[in-house]
């Protein structure tokens, strides 16, 4: 069985997932700890629970997503796995940083690249990787069907939807990624997104003014 950990992290408020299952293998999503006393936090909450990360995801690489990739390789030797079409975004995240005035940013370099409908696997567990462009170009959404969540980054939010009013963003290929990836998934499953609190895709169907079914 999975379980999870959401650690609210920088000034974006960025939803930070570590996951993990009987084995405590585990992996991390989207670390945007930057701080000494976030990442302190992180850390200190892998090592309490006897947690042994194997790898590293993110959903995209909006700046606020991978403020802690670079400590996170470092700190437990694991690949950086992202989708291909987010290398312009994540080539561009220290003038972002610059930028939004995170000055002690790091850079990381991805090692592995996902792939629409790979799986991603952990201890005796698995997210499948569902491919939801729009908010960003390579944007991804890790699912796990048996427990009926997924955990969405920035493209579905409770009564929102991720932005596209920056680089590289479209509304059209938003809509459509929620539309046919997500708004596709049975009606309980449960949506944790990349900031703010979690939804349902039945919910967001009736009630999402962006995307309404």
């Amino acid at each position: 069985m999975i379980h999870f950990e959401i650690f609210t992290f920088n000034p974006f408020q960025e939803n930070t997932y570590v996951v993990w299952d009987e084995t405590l293998e585990c992996i991390i999503i989207d670390p945007g700890c930057h701080v000494y006393e976030e990442r302190k936090a992180l850390t200190n909450f892998i090592a309490d629970n006897k947690l042994k990360p194997v790898k590293l995801l993110n959903t995209h690489t909006h700046i606020d997503h991978v403020l802690g990739n670079a400590f996170i390789k470092r700190t437990y030797n694991i690949a950086l796995h992202i989708h291909e079409k987010e290398l312009p975004i994540l080539s561009n995240a220290p003038h972002r940083a610059a930028y939004w005035g995170f000055p002690a940013y790091e850079h990381a370099e991805p090692d592995v690249f996902l792939e629409e409908k790979s799986v991603v696997t952990f201890g005796n567990s698995s997210f499948e990787v569902l491919f939801t462009p729009g908010h960003a170009p390579g944007h991804v959404v890790f699912y796990h069907a048996e427990q009926g969540f997924c955990i969405g980054g920035d493209v579905l939010f409770k009564g929102s939807v991720g932005r596209t009013d920056l680089p590289l963003c479209s509304f059209p290929d938003l809509e459509k990624s929620i539309r046919t990836q997500l708004y596709t998934l049975p009606d309980n499953t449960v949506v944790y997104p990349g900031h703010g609190p979690s939804t349902t895709i039945g919910f967001e169907k009736k009630h999402n003014p962006y995307v309404r079914l």
